[in-house]
């Protein structure tokens, strides 16, 4: 980030003591504590239900996040002469979430239930003439699920029709198909499921998630942890958020069942799932997104030389695949 960022800080009202660069970011040491200058690419209409969601948790003052900080004129970004936008954040110096604590993981668990306790709420957004209230549309994960398959039938076809396969290629080939017809499976009983709710005519609450709850986003201090980075927020339901986390922590324990156990206990012993929310869990974690993952980098990507990772990514996933069937059935108790 250069100099002619840096000056941009002039529209805000604050001082500015010294700054220093961070991840892809500017730190800035201000009187009003600690702050990150940063560049945003997403849609305006996006950031404005972000601050939404952030000044409504900082009223309830129950989980320390982020706040998204206005300019002079109460714009939320600064765009560049050439057109870069950034926004401005209040930040905590600190380290991010162990994975390999267990305690913090459960703390971190137990963080997210009372996340999801204070986002569960209708959003109030002013309007002026320049601007009106965002359209908040509810998440169906079909869609999403939809396209992941469309994309894992293109790669099929490319890997039946390749003539001359690499070892990974050889070893996906062999793979691909019950897990494709697995996807398929799941993407159909949940668009069964989504037209059920909407017949049913029962008023669903609107609810928040993070959109991006891992360890990353997850700082530690001595105050204890500060959330960032709300900047995939939507209304989609908790399991989003708890569904990512729980995913991230069993590959990094290879499934362990009775670990993954502990770690939704944690969660619900602040914020017990509702029936649909622990379906929606199952549907997700049985849904092969690390397979998608995979997939999708690999066809998206050059096929004159194929990393090594990817072979590794792919035999770890096989590896792993009895024990997260294991936790799947254990879940469906």
């Amino acid at each position: 980030m250069n100099d002619r960022a840096v000056a941009l800080l002039e529209q805000y009202e604050i001082e500015v003591l010294r700054t220093r660069k961070g991840r892809g970011a500017i730190l800035c040491d201000t009187q009003r504590g600690c702050l990150i200058f940063k560049e945003y690419t997403g849609r305006e209409e996006q950031l404005r239900l972000q601050e939404r969601v952030l000044k409504h948790l900082e009223e309830q003052g129950t989980v320390p996040a982020e706040r998204l900080l206005a300019t002079k004129e109460g714009a939320l970004s600064v765009t560049d002469r050439d057109g870069v936008r950034y926004i401005l954040k209040t930040w905590w110096e600190g380290r991010e979430c162990n994975i390999r604590d267990r305690e913090e993981c459960m703390e971190a668990m137990r963080l997210l239930a009372r996340l999801h306790g204070d986002l569960e709420f209708t959003p109030v957004f002013p309007e002026t003439e320049e601007t009106s209230a965002p359209v908040i549309e509810r998440y169906l994960p079909s869609r999403d699920y939809e396209k992941r398959n469309r994309e894992l039938k293109r790669a099929r076809r490319f890997l039946k029709q390749r003539s001359q396969k690499t070892w990974f290629e050889i070893r996906l080939s062999a793979v691909i198909d019950p897990f494709l017809e697995e996807a398929r499976q799941l993407c159909e009983e949940w668009k069964e499921i989504e037209l059920a709710a909407s017949d049913s005519g029962e008023e669903v609450p609107l609810c928040f998630c993070h959109g991006d709850y891992q360890y990353h986003n997850i700082l530690r201090q001595d105050r204890g942890f500060f959330l960032v980075n709300f900047e995939k927020c939507q209304a989609d339901g908790p399991v989003r958020d708890l569904y990512l986390l729980l995913r991230k922590l069993l590959e990094k324990s290879e499934w362990d069942a009775e670990w993954g156990r502990v770690l939704l206990a944690a969660y619900e012993s602040v914020r017990p799932l509702k029936p649909y929310e622990r379906q929606d869990l199952v549907y997700r974690l049985s849904y092969p997104e690390k397979l998608w993952k995979i997939v999708n980098f690999y066809y998206n990507s050059g096929k004159a030389w194929i990393p090594e990772k990817n072979q590794e990514k792919l035999d770890r996933l096989l590896e792993q695949e009895a024990a997260r069937k294991k936790f799947l059935k254990l879940l469906q108790r």
